[in-house]
């Protein structure tokens, strides 16, 4: 566990009557937490990684959430935990669990975000309108698809809920309930503010949970939890969001035009727009963020490449030798290996890393600029396919820290890039719970 906060003195800035505000961050490789006050100060954050459980030799992952979960709140200092007044929970989007409708234990393994049934596509896709975000084969619903087609016995109460639903209904337990967000990839329309009937006519419709905005209190933490751990009895428990919403809410880019580029291993973008996107031949799809959109894609470029190239050290060193305001006349496509999604939609295209020049900082310079024109045609492309045009551009990721990649980004975007002052998840999950004090419970 890794644990910090603010000069190690988590009181400093409350006053007497202020409340704080938990949000948790289950992503890919551990969970986070962050406590906020109103005004968005950090008074205490920490980690923990996900300690590691086996069944038949292969990763349990319910028995390792849940201890997580509460190794977190331990990890809150016990007198700030007194003046907690609400609680969210991001999870990664698409991580599926069919649990039973009556007592809340899971009835098969988690499906994982990354993991694709593709078994049950084809059935997606005969339901479905053409290009629905659905029509993926890691989509929620055809992960609902392909286990209602492999299970023979009684199906009655079970249930479906994702893992930020599931990881709640532990705080609060009442079941059944999701958010708007993690609910896009099980068919759920953010527009209409409804299950589409073509969804709802299938059989597995009964295992679909109700659907809340994100941050809409569901009820008090449990007396048994909050006894235990010394939270207060109004202490409420809100509907979360996915991981990637979370992130961007750290970034408070809360104007449409405003966008956050995420550099790691690949180049993810995220552009808040006043009408919604979606197409499913480039991987991009709209989240409903309030009464505005949240259009999204990803390319397989980014960090990913530059580690298969140079090491850190050396990717340090080499940037110090550019100059961002020169146009590099090096024309790549990077990619770690064969296809394309976004901007390109492409499977079957080639990564393009040549000719290498004699110098390194000049092969490293043609690189950074190759990402930042595919980084343009991303943007360009939203703009083509309705969505707002971009103003100006938050970073985030390992990306985000190199300067000189920052300036190349800038002149080739045209745009104002920043580094987001906020980019964890967790602390995008606390502003949710902040927003849901501002609520009564239902």
């Amino acid at each position: 566990m890794i644990f910090a906060s603010n000069e190690g003195k988590p009181e400093v800035g409350l006053e007497v009557g202020d409340r704080l505000y938990l949000g948790l961050d289950f992503g890919t490789s551990g969970a986070r937490f962050a406590l906020i006050d109103k005004r968005g100060t950090i008074h205490a954050q920490g980690k923990r990684e996900y300690p590691l459980y086996k069944r038949d030799e292969t990763m349990d992952w319910v028995p390792s959430w849940k201890q997580t979960l509460f190794s977190l709140l331990e990890d809150v200092p016990f007198h700030l935990r007194q003046i907690i007044a609400s609680i969210s929970i991001d999870g990664t989007a698409a991580t599926t669990m069919i649990i039973d409708s009556t007592t809340g234990e899971p009835l098969w393994r988690p499906f994982l975000y990354n993991e694709s049934c593709s078994d049950a596509l084809p059935i997606v896709k005969s339901i479905a309108p053409e290009n629905h975000t659905v029509c993926s084969g890691s989509s929620t619903l055809c992960k609902l698809v392909s286990w209602w087609n492999s299970v023979d016995s009684n199906k009655e109460f079970a249930a479906l809920l994702h893992q930020a639903d599931w990881l709640l209904w532990l705080l609060h337990g009442n079941l059944g309930v999701t958010d708007y967000n993690n609910a896009l990839k099980v068919g759920y329309d953010p527009e209409l503010d409804s299950y589409p009937p073509w969804l709802l006519s299938q059989p597995y419709s009964q295992l679909l949970p109700s659907v809340k905005d994100p941050g809409t209190p569901i009820g008090v933490l449990k007396e048994d939890i909050r006894t235990q751990y010394g939270f207060p009895k109004d202490c409420v428990v809100c509907t979360g969001t996915t991981d990637s919403i979370a992130a961007f809410l750290a970034a408070h880019a809360t104007k449409p035009g405003k966008a956050v580029t995420s550099l790691g291993s690949t180049l993810a973008i995220k552009l808040l727009s006043t009408s919604r996107v979606d197409d499913a031949r480039y991987g991009v799809y709209s989240h409903r963020l309030d009464d505005r959109w949240l259009v999204g894609g990803a390319s397989n470029t980014g960090g990913a490449v530059l580690r298969q190239i140079f090491t850190d050290e050396q990717l340090e060193n080499l940037s110090e030798q550019i100059n961002p305001m020169k146009t590099s006349p090096l024309d790549y496509y990077p990619l770690p290996t064969v296809g394309e999604r976004f901007p390109v939609a492409d499977p079957k295209m080639v990564p393009r890393l040549h000719p290498r020049p004699e110098s390194d900082d000049e092969y490293l310079h043609g690189i950074f600029e190759s990402i930042a024109r595919i980084e343009a045609k991303a943007y360009s492309l939203l703009k083509d396919l309705g969505a707002t045009q971009v103003e100006d551009v938050f970073m985030a990721g390992g990306g985000a820290k190199n300067e000189k990649w920052m300036k190349i980004r800038e002149r080739v975007l045209g745009l104002p890039v920043s580094r987001a002052i906020q980019t964890e998840a967790a602390y995008g999950a606390a502003l949710l719970a902040l927003k849901g004090t501002q609520q009564c419970v239902q």
